[in-house]
């Protein structure tokens, strides 16, 4: 199951940075999160009960807020 803290926790991962650096307002495209990665996450997240979930979705909107939005099916 999807949570906020779980998102936030696997963008941290992907950017390989420290969980409080990242906060909601974060565009993560400029922040260096690739394509290579993000599909990594959709994958993750749709495995974790996110069918809805894709690449353009998120590539709309790259910040954190939005992406929780999306991960937890409250966009």
């Amino acid at each position: 199951m999807l949570t906020r803290e779980t998102v936030i926790g696997d963008i941290a991962t992907a950017l390989d940075r420290p969980l409080g650096s990242i906060s909601e307002d974060t565009n993560l495209l400029d922040e260096g999160l690739d394509s290579i990665r993000i599909m990594g996450l959709v994958e993750r997240w749709r495995s974790a009960g996110a069918p809805d979930i894709d690449f353009p979705t998120l590539a709309a909107d790259p910040t954190v807020a939005h992406w929780i939005a999306v991960a937890l099916g409250e966009y």
